[in-house]
């Protein structure tokens, strides 16, 4: 009767099956898990990624089950497994893993994310001002470039160091993409670890603008009429023109960047059925699933491991270096025009679309609730998404040369 017991409700039976640890951080992820989603419904984080990351996580860590041989897992997906045979007989089994396999350890998910992206980005302000844009975009590069170095003297190798710096470019399907073809074997805890990080830069990088930026500067106003309408023709060619010219540049990143402009392209031919579809059901589509199998990818098996610690800093590392770089550029763009560019649009060259941006013009409306950023904003947090495919696309390339 025990066994039997035990059998029907394997999920509580392997917390005593598993020594004290794993099984401590089982509850700890549980609860982890638990946190997100009530701070998901309160509006505290973001519910698109969080809500289902944090379901995915409560579900991988609370039903795991005896497997054949006694060993310990789930249901969900096995995002190490290689062997083409054990493979294909786990996609017939573990109900995510089509999609694991198919659209996230591939880059896929990531391509469609960017194309919806692409659909609802203004590049108004990015074409009228292209040279301020990208030079408040290179500012806030500061943790890509900066948290290579310091990974390298924590005892990660050059291609492992420069995955984990692509978390400083707060871009989620870049950091998937450089992982994936620089480090796959920390592709899992990279991917998981960048969009955890990204989800709460909504709640983090309000302290780092308040500790930086005096609230008088916040809320300095600008006038969206400066912002000269550029014809959606010229936007459409400068799509066109942007996606040939890095992609040429950068092979490596043109999945990445054709994908974004695609979307770009198609916001404005105005192109009625493909944007309905690009910025509704695939870009909502494609973050649900994302959210759902980070939740499941961040199982006790994935944290437990040393490295992961080492990773978790990094990426922290990454952020803040980042968004200090984005800030430092802001305030330097406001002196040089004499108090009239409000420092705030640099956090936004901080890519991460178009959360960045509405970091900036929240924090600017709490010092001056006239003050109307967000057109501006948008300018460098596009040209952010251009910085990061540049570096990406420079640290694929030439990284494996160096190695």
């Amino acid at each position: 009767m025990i066994n039997l017991f035990w059998n029907m409700f394997q999920g509580i039976y392997t917390f005593f099956v598993a020594n004290l640890e794993t099984s401590l951080i089982r509850i700890l992820l549980i609860l982890v898990g638990l946190g997100l989603i009530y701070l998901a419904h309160k509006g505290i984080l973001d519910p698109l990624i969080l809500i289902p990351m944090g379901m995915g996580m409560v579900a991988v860590n609370a039903g795991m089950l005896l497997l054949e041989g006694g060993k310990i897992g789930t249901l969900f997906l096995s995002p190490l497994v290689s062997d083409p045979t054990e493979l294909m007989n786990i996609l017939q089994i573990d109900f995510l893993q089509p999609i694991y396999t198919f659209t996230f350890s591939n880059g896929l998910i990531a391509c469609l994310i960017f194309m919806g992206i692409g659909a609802i980005t203004d590049i108004n302000f990015l074409m009228a001002k292209p040279m301020s844009s990208m030079l408040l975009a290179v500012g806030a590069e500061l943790g890509t470039l900066f948290t290579l170095p310091i990974a390298m003297l924590w005892g990660f190798n050059l291609k492992e160091a420069a995955a984990i710096a692509m978390v400083g470019g707060a871009d989620g399907p870049m950091v998937l993409y450089t992982s994936l073809l620089l480090a796959k074997h920390l592709f899992v805890p990279i991917t998981v670890i960048a969009y955890v990080y990204l989800s709460l830069t909504y709640v983090g990088y309000p302290y780092l603008i308040r500790l930086l930026i005096p609230k008088s500067m916040r809320g300095v106003a600008m006038n969206p009429r400066e912002i000269p309408e550029v014809p959606a023709v010229e936007k459409f060619t400068f799509s066109v023109v942007a996606m040939l010219v890095l992609s040429l540049l950068f092979p490596v990143a043109a999945p990445l960047i054709a994908s974004f402009f695609v979307g770009v392209a198609v916001k404005e031919m105005d192109i009625k059925r493909f944007r309905e579809f690009l910025e509704g059901p695939l870009l909502y589509g494609s973050t649900f699933f994302l959210g759902l199998i980070l939740g499941t990818l961040f199982s006790v098996e994935i944290i437990t491991d040393v490295t992961v610690l080492k990773l978790l800093v990094l990426g922290m590392v990454a952020l803040l270096l980042s968004g200090i770089g984005g800030l430092l550029a802001g305030l330097l763009y406001y002196k040089l025009s004499k108090g009239k560019v409000n420092p705030l649009i640099g956090i936004a060259a901080v890519s991460c679309i178009p959360t960045c941006a509405k970091i900036a013009q929240k924090e600017a409306f709490k010092a001056n609730k006239f003050a109307m950023i967000l057109p501006f904003a948008m300018g460098p947090n596009v040209a952010g998404v251009i910085t990061t495919a540049i570096i990406t696309g420079i640290y694929v390339s030439a990284i494996p040369l160096l190695s």
